[in-house]
């Protein structure tokens, strides 16, 4: 019976110290139903039904975005510029153009190109 309690007690232990880690490091907007402040508060004071209320009411809800990771995640970022018409990719891509040309240019000769 002693081993099944301090089994028990361990549990405990290592649950509470991931709640505590996860809640300090959570962002303050992601945190749902309370502020982080209080959130902390909560599993710090008790720490069995603190813990598991966090997990399942403060903790933030997964996304599609963090269950599956993206094959390209630059495309997920918030902000990231997309071309609604056809007209801003055709500037983009005549700039690219110059640029390389421009490039070309100025770079130095290699010794086999110079004869």
């Amino acid at each position: 019976m002693l081993y099944l309690s301090q089994a028990v007690g361990l549990v405990t232990l290592v649950l509470w110290l991931y709640c505590v880690f996860d809640a300090l490091t959570t962002p303050d907007a992601l945190c749902r139903n309370l502020p982080k402040i209080a959130w902390v508060l909560i599993v710090l004071l008790f720490p069995l039904i603190g813990s598991v209320a966090w997990l399942v009411a403060g903790r933030p809800a997964r996304t599609q975005a963090q269950t599956r990771p993206s094959a390209f995640p630059e495309y997920d970022r918030p902000g990231r510029f997309a071309a609604t018409n056809p007209d801003d990719d055709e500037e983009f891509l005549r700039r690219c153009r110059e640029r390389a040309e421009e490039q070309r240019r100025n770079a130095p000769k290699k010794p086999s190109e110079e004869s």
